[in-house]
């Protein structure tokens, strides 16, 4: 590693610790030339993914706009804040870890609407309204329908 203070590349590494959610590890280090000490931190390189829109425009997945999205799900409901990241943790996670680079936008939201159900049926109604589009009453009502006979299976 280059010292960033004079150039040269015979540094050490005095200390090294991972990050508090393990996605990266922290060193810090000493110059031999000049020892001044720098960070460093050091990262998995992600495989960068983009959600395939409804209109076939992609963008970049921003793992904050699919949280705040399901916190205005959850707003005034029995669901924590930790619940909801957990949530969004596990929908990523599962999307980064199968190596894809693409996704689509209902793909996305049909995994964030299927972990909703089982935390919240409002949020989960909330999202779907949103989500689906619902044009009007009656296919609200649909929606409820499916989730009530759902309620009745289990």
């Amino acid at each position: 590693m280059r010292c960033p203070f004079c150039g040269n590349i015979d540094t050490k590494v005095i200390d090294t610790r991972t990050m508090e959610d393990n996605s990266a590890i922290r060193r810090r280090r000493v110059c031999e030339n000049c020892n001044e000490r720098f960070t460093t931190y050091e990262r998995v390189d992600m495989i960068p993914l983009t959600v395939i829109k409804s209109d076939n425009r992609r963008e970049n997945f921003d793992r904050d706009k699919l949280l705040r999205s399901a916190l205005k799900s959850c707003h005034k409901r029995s669901v924590s804040r930790d619940q909801i990241e957990t949530m969004i943790t596990d929908i990523e996670s599962e999307v980064l870890g199968s190596m894809r680079k693409e996704i689509s936008s209902k793909e996305l939201g049909e995994m964030v609407m299927d972990r909703l159900k089982e935390l919240d049926d409002v949020a989960y109604v909330r999202f779907a309204s949103v989500y689906r589009k619902f044009k009007d009453i009656d296919s609200f009502m649909v929606e409820l329908s499916k989730l009530l006979d759902d309620r009745k299976g289990d």
